[in-house]
């Protein structure tokens, strides 16, 4: 069934880049990075303030208050048949400035290439199955910068795509995102466009003769060298922190998904504006030991009686930071709740050289 699954996996892959444009183009960057966002559900636009400010929000690499910051982070989803890696680094240049460099990678590795499966005789050779993966790649360069406005940081990435299928195709696209975050008392404001000038990925194949006749005894259609296109998406939020008491802190924050690719299932649809709303909270003890509850993918659904109803996505997270070394740990539920596929996301972060003047948590 694996095996079976697979080689669909691939086909359908080829046909989907086969068309210019795309709803769900390069979809594996909206997953989200590093276990603490994804235990609020990825409400962090506005409160990031790591080295994932690359991904999420290239404005708070500015908040980064030691020299050097390093993060990882490893999931893997669909029983572990895909894998999820992110990798980051991020250094301040001076005082108002700072820089980042960020690799995302989602694949499926050793997929049975059944294509060669029956030689020139019609009988089947086991021995003729090869192996192959597909996977994603997202190269991130990123740049930020204080305003001379107090509390207004804005930041920007450049952005190299690669995807690849095997020797059968492969793609190279390049994007832009910007990023701004305004801190005003306890509250923030946080807004990401990201694929700002729309992101293009140039698609090339290379398919044997062999690979074409299979391709054309399945009706599977042959494809060309094409050009997919990633629409522009904004990402607005607003966050607030509570000072509890001398030990205990809280971090609130709703952010709000603005697609322009066409009509999506979300709470609120449109076309071509979808809004994808979702909250994350995050409560800290001695800035040590947090707490995160995240609730998103809120859509409108129809069960089987035809009956209209709201599922959600529940997250949850912890996280433990000491003496520079950050581990956190979120639960993600990456179906509905009738699905229930919860994954196990870990991440760490690694705070390096001399501490810079202190940025408090809450401004």
């Amino acid at each position: 069934m694996r095996k079976v699954l697979f080689i669909v996996l691939l086909f359908c892959t080829v046909n989907l880049c086969s068309q210019s444009s795309r709803k769900y183009s390069n979809e594996f960057l909206a997953i989200g990075v590093g276990a603490r966002a994804l235990g609020m559900s990825g409400s962090y636009v506005t409160t990031v303030n790591d080295v994932t400010s690359g991904y999420w929000n290239p404005a708070g690499l500015t908040q980064i208050n030691k020299d050097f910051q390093i993060g990882l982070m490893h999931a893997e989803y669909f029983a572990g048949i895909a894998k999820y890696d992110y990798g980051a680094f991020a250094a301040n240049i001076d005082s108002a400035s700072a820089f980042g460099f960020s690799i995302v990678r989602f694949g499926v590795d050793d997929i049975p290439n059944t294509t060669q499966l029956i030689d020139a005789d019609g009988n089947i050779d086991y021995d003729r199955i090869s192996s192959f993966s597909a996977a994603d790649y997202a190269f991130l360069f990123s740049y930020a910068r204080k305003s001379k406005i107090k509390g207004l940081r804005y930041g920007a990435n450049v952005k190299i795509i690669y995807r690849k299928v095997g020797e059968f195709a492969k793609a190279w696209g390049f994007g832009l995102d910007a990023g701004a975050q305004y801190d005003y008392k306890n509250w923030k404001f946080g807004l990401m466009a990201r694929d700002i000038t729309s992101t293009f990925n140039a698609w090339s194949f290379s398919l044997t003769e062999e690979t074409i006749d299979v391709f054309n005894r399945t009706n599977n259609e042959i494809p060309n060298n094409s050009t997919e296109v990633t629409l522009p998406k904004a990402i607005f939020g607003i966050g607030r922190g509570i000072k509890i008491s001398n030990k205990f802190d809280m971090i609130g924050e709703i952010d709000f998904d603005l697609s322009t690719d066409g009509k999506r299932n979300v709470l609120i649809t449109g076309d071509p504006v979808s809004i994808d709303p979702h909250i994350g909270f995050e409560v800290g003890y001695s800035q040590m030991i947090f707490l995160r509850l995240g609730v998103g993918n809120i859509q409108k659904v129809t069960d089987i009686l035809e009956n209209d109803k709201i599922s959600y996505q529940p997250n949850f997270g912890i996280g433990i930071q000491f003496r520079g070394i950050a581990i956190d740990y979120a639960l993600s539920d990456i179906g509905d709740q009738s699905v229930a596929l919860y994954s196990n996301i870990f991440s760490l972060r690694f705070d390096i050289n001399k501490q810079l003047q202190p940025i408090e948590r809450f401004q």
